[in-house]
């Protein structure tokens, strides 16, 4: 892969993964004030019921239309866009970073191993997260914090600066990586993503390929080229998603501030003990609704740009 071969992939995964997070803003804060141990924003009704003579608070798990209801009604539109500031920071060099050791790696593992072959694409997709996380995981945990950080209307809100300052006051530079376990944890998300989408996208343009055997003319990318990789990278997300989603939750009860959880293991072992496995798949379908459209467009955008650019 030559020089400029490179910085394409660069570029186009930049501008993916920019161009997907702005649509896809509101869900995400959604996703992670459902994901959180903390229910007061979420929770409107308590239930109240007596046992041998004492109160006890009955709360059910709050829903997504719930949770967007309150936002809305006490913080304001303006808060489904909490924490894009570091999200259009990092989404661009994340994603970069991320699709530029893909397309390296899997050129290196080619001369190795079995051209295109499913090993090839999860060693690949496997070594590029884990630059990718290790590289940019100080924006995700700002993102994070801003994203939590639920205020009424016409309360001062924390900025990105101030939520940075609070982070190293409490935890020195540590503090910055809380929720890398679990984000590593979640590279096997990746994996299944790229294998899946790899191989639906390798039968597509066999497909292709086997259409236009007869014609002399080369064959030329249409609008039906691009629908097919989107839906390729729809199907490949949600399966990936579906198994892996714990670990969502537990890196962002990790990022909480002040929280109790220490590790990744720690946290998978208490919150199913003090709220039930359930708990665990919290926001799963935020997750879904915001990940199928974000990918789609991210892996769309990126097909699109390497194309216009002649790569």
């Amino acid at each position: 892969m030559s020089q400029r071969d490179t910085l394409v992939h660069l570029f186009a995964g930049g501008c993916g993964g920019t161009v997907g997070a702005i649509l896809t803003c509101p869900l995400e804060v959604v996703k992670t004030r459902l994901q959180s141990s903390s229910i007061t924003l979420y929770i409107s009704e308590v239930q109240l019921s007596t046992v041998n003579g004492g109160s006890v608070a009955r709360v059910a798990a709050p829903g997504p239309l719930h949770c967007l209801k309150l936002i809305l009604e006490r913080e304001g539109p303006r808060s489904l866009f909490r924490g894009l500031g570091p999200n259009l920071i990092g989404v661009a060099p994340s994603r970069a970073i991320y699709f530029a050791a893909y397309s390296t790696a899997k050129e290196k593992l080619n001369g190795v191993l079995e051209p295109d072959s499913t090993q090839v694409h999860m060693v690949s997709a496997g070594m590029a997260g884990f630059t990718a996380i290790t590289a940019t995981n100080p924006i995700w945990l700002v993102k994070t914090r801003l994203q939590l950080d639920s205020r009424n209307r016409g309360e001062r809100r924390m900025n990105a600066f101030e939520c940075i300052r609070r982070v190293y006051q409490m935890d020195g530079l540590r503090g910055f990586y809380r929720g890398m376990s679990a984000s590593y944890a979640g590279i096997s998300e990746t994996v299944i993503h790229f294998v899946i989408y790899e191989s639906i996208k390798r039968k597509l343009l066999q497909s292709k390929a086997h259409a236009s055997m007869d014609e002399e003319e080369e064959s030329v990318k249409d609008a039906s080229d691009f629908v097919g990789m989107m839906l390729a990278a729809a199907t490949s997300k949600t399966c990936a998603t579906s198994i892996a989603y714990p670990h969502e939750v537990i890196r962002t009860r990790l990022r909480e501030e002040g929280s109790k959880y220490r590790s990744f293991f720690q946290t998978l072992l208490t919150v199913p003990r003090e709220e039930g496995y359930r708990a665990l798949y919290r926001g799963l379908t935020t997750h879904l609704v915001r990940q199928i459209p974000n990918t789609a467009i991210m892996m769309c955008t990126y097909e699109v740009v390497v194309y216009l650019l002649g790569c």
